[in-house]
């Protein structure tokens, strides 16, 4: 175990003295890029580092922060029951509309992009659409109202299949079956939309070579040829599709009520909102956040060593 770390850090220890022999040579380069970077680091990396200081503190804005070490940790971890639900809910919600909507999305992509321009273009444009349209999540709070005047349950009474009401946002038992169909519609858009990019700008050239060298049918074109030159979108929509799955807040709430029946709806960001703009515990909030962000961190970094592994 031991080498395997040497090996490891000899190997960062190479590709930093690298990387800082390579900036040394390219030092006015970087002036170019000087107001992203004083930009992204006020408004990036200085709240983030400000909201891990914040989650060892005890801080209700109107008061100086008190420092109380791991105390905060200690109590989401251990003693904060609505806090494991909500992790349970936000990991079976990433967990359905995660990789599903990212393998849907390509899927999707992959299909288009063998039909006629402009039906290409149309597909596109409607698929894309729930992404960039905001609250069209909110039709669904009158398709799936608990009251007759819902439009499923005026139809379901209308047809005879039901006497009285579904609680479709009420009851515990029905609100992930609405949920994860909702956020998985809402979040295919930007994968997709890369996806679609990334498929256009293989070389064709590349398919006919690989059809001289051995290659014999489509799913091997797709393995060796189309995910290895889509590595970058690929990643990039793992990112997005991982981000907007860890990062559901707004659905939850709008459609099953803040909070929610039993905390049956409850998110680690809508946990996060309940204690930063509802109880003003910022301490307390900073480290749900805080622990969120590590999360992905770690998902995100799975995810691109797994993609690594494409056309191998």
């Amino acid at each position: 175990m031991s080498d395997v770390w040497t090996k490891y850090f000899n190997k960062k220890r190479l590709e930093l003295s690298d990387a800082t022999r390579r900036a040394k040579t390219m030092s006015f380069c970087y002036f170019f890029i000087l107001p992203y970077a004083v930009l992204f680091l006020t408004f990036n990396i200085l709240p983030m580092i400000t909201s891990m200081y914040y989650s060892f503190t005890n801080f209700n804005i109107l008061e100086k922060p008190d420092f109380i070490g791991f105390r905060n940790y200690i109590n989401l971890f251990l003693q904060d029951e609505v806090f494991q639900t909500a992790v349970k809910n936000t990991f079976f919600i990433a967990v359905l509309t995660g990789p599903v909507g990212y393998i849907i999305a390509f899927i999707f992509a992959w299909l288009i992009n063998e039909l006629p321009k402009w039906i290409r273009t149309l597909v596109v444009f409607f698929f894309y659409a729930p992404s960039i349209s905001g609250t069209a999540y909110l039709v669904f709070q009158t398709l799936f109202r608990d009251d007759p005047q819902g439009w499923l349950n005026a139809w379901l009474i209308k047809t005879g299949i039901v006497s009285n009401p579904v609680a479709f946002l009420t009851n515990p038992e029905n609100v992930m079956k609405v949920l994860i169909p909702v956020i998985l519609w809402t979040s295919l858009g930007t994968g997709f939309l890369s996806f679609v990019a990334g498929l256009k700008g293989i070389d064709q050239a590349q398919y006919e070579a690989g059809y001289i060298d051995g290659i014999q049918n489509r799913w091997q074109e797709l393995w060796y040829i189309t995910l290895p030159n889509m590595k970058p979108m690929l990643l990039f929509g793992a990112v997005m599709q991982i981000t907007t799955a860890f990062n559901v807040c707004d659905i939850p709430m709008q459609l099953a009520g803040y909070p929610s029946v039993d905390y049956c709806a409850r998110t680690v960001v809508t946990h996060l909102f309940d204690y930063g703009y509802t109880r003003f515990e910022m301490g307390y909030a900073s480290a749900i956040a805080t622990v969120l962000f590590l999360t992905m961190i770690i998902c995100n970094k799975v995810i691109q060593s797994l993609l690594n592994r494409v056309g191998h």
